[in-house]
């Protein structure tokens, strides 16, 4: 962690100080998180509170270096504070604590060094990977407004290009890629603060794969050929039927051979049954008339 030693100043408001001032200030800074740290004042039998002041850059040169009380630390019972809601800039803090107790108070103890929220430590995200189906997921540790997060993601193949996602979601599951049956995912992820310019490391790798998933795959397979069969098959049979039907109920009537009138080569004349008494003329070959003039 990010850590400043303190000292201590001879600067003693309002009156003589009858505490003893706390020390060894520091602060731990991880992921934009600051918090200043300081050892307690022993006072046998007595509650002892504390008081925390910054000075921005800002403070010290335009307004006369005052000094700002800490939102969340004045006072605080408590050997620490949050300044992370202080801290609103990228340039060097100074930051004092001093101890009180009813009316009496201690001298101010300072950091020794500004505080700078650039070195702040980063640390790769705490992540998720979860697969829905064929979609791999995943979901990132929220870890404030000023994080986004680099995603990388391959197939764990030789040669596998690696592709990179920026996540600004937080908390929520994000679709990263469909996968293919059997096939094994990677993934990566390292956080990037635009406020001070910095990426995390990457975390390891984590990689899921798709097992027992090919079953799906061969039934929508089959179960496209059976779609397809009765795109083919239901008309067809459609048509049979509908002939089957027809005849049935409206039989086709055909004479026999020895009801048709086969006299000319060259033309046929066919009667029906219910025709046949009426059917008295016959179409006859060239040598037919000369034959019964005979």
């Amino acid at each position: 962690m990010s850590s400043t030693s303190a000292c201590l100043t001879a600067s003693i408001p309002d009156g003589v100080a009858v505490l003893p001032p706390p020390y060894n200030l520091s602060v731990q800074s991880t992921n934009m998180k600051h918090l200043l740290t300081w050892s307690p004042v022993s006072v046998p039998g007595e509650i002892i509170h504390y008081f925390v002041e910054y000075q921005g850059e800002y403070e010290s040169l335009y307004m006369s270096h005052v000094w700002i009380p800490s939102s969340w630390c004045s006072p605080a019972k408590g050997p620490e504070c949050d300044i992370t809601d202080d801290i609103t800039a990228t340039v060097p803090y100074n930051l004092r604590v001093r101890a009180t107790q009813g009316s009496e108070t201690s001298a101010w103890s300072t950091l020794k060094h500004p505080f700078n929220r650039n070195s702040t430590i980063l640390t790769p995200p705490v992540m998720e990977i979860t697969k829905d189906g064929f979609h791999l997921v995943i979901k990132l540790e929220d870890l404030g407004p000023q994080f986004e997060f680099l995603v990388a993601y391959w197939r764990r193949e030789p040669g596998a290009k690696e592709h990179v996602k920026v996540v600004r979601s937080r908390g929520i599951p994000v679709h990263l890629e469909t996968m293919q049956p059997g096939a094994a995912y990677c993934v990566k992820v390292r956080t990037f603060v635009k406020a001070i310019g910095r990426h995390s490391p990457f975390s390891q790798a984590e990689c899921v794969k798709v097992q027992g998933e090919t079953l799906p795959l061969a039934l929508a397979l089959f179960a496209f050929v059976g779609f397809m069969l009765i795109l083919v098959v239901v008309p067809i049979s459609i048509w049979k039927m509908g002939r089957l039907l027809r005849h049935s109920c409206c039989p086709v009537v055909v004479l026999p051979d020895t009801l048709k009138i086969t006299n000319s080569p060259q033309k046929l004349i066919s009667c029906r049954r219910e025709e046949v008494d009426a059917c008295a003329t016959a179409t006859l070959s060239s040598e037919e008339p000369f034959r019964t003039w005979i």
